[in-house]
């Protein structure tokens, strides 16, 4: 059961950045085709880095007993493009949610008595 740890974990915590999206219409529930073309995109590109840091013999699997051992190709394992989905949802989750944060912290300065943070 420990074999899936590291990839259960991974998938929790995109459900959660997923209820932190739907809740305040972030990137899926804000614009589902430009989302997914910039996670798709995002992926696709560390996959080709990953691809020549393992042709180049920079990067390779370790062992451990919290990963399934399940190999997409030599020395990139089922978790890696996982990983990737997680890395450039939780990037644009950070920007876009910044973005909101501090809108509304300038509404704020601009009038104090208004505590609107949409």
């Amino acid at each position: 059961m420990t074999a899936f740890a590291y990839l259960a974990g991974l998938l929790v915590v995109i459900g959660c950045m997923a209820l932190i999206d739907a809740r305040w219409r972030l990137v899926f529930w804000r614009a589902p085709i430009a989302a997914t073309v910039s996670v798709v995109a995002g992926v696709a590109f560390f996959l080709v880095w990953d691809a020549a840091g393992i042709a180049t013999g920079v990067f390779f699997r370790g062992g451990s007993d919290i990963v399934t051992g399940i190999e997409l190709a030599p020395e990139l394992p089922l978790e890696e493009p996982v990983f990737l989905v997680f890395l450039c949802y939780l990037t644009l989750v950070l920007v876009l949610g910044g973005e909101r944060v501090l809108a509304a912290r300038g509404r704020r300065v601009a009038a104090p008595g208004r505590e609107d943070l949409r």
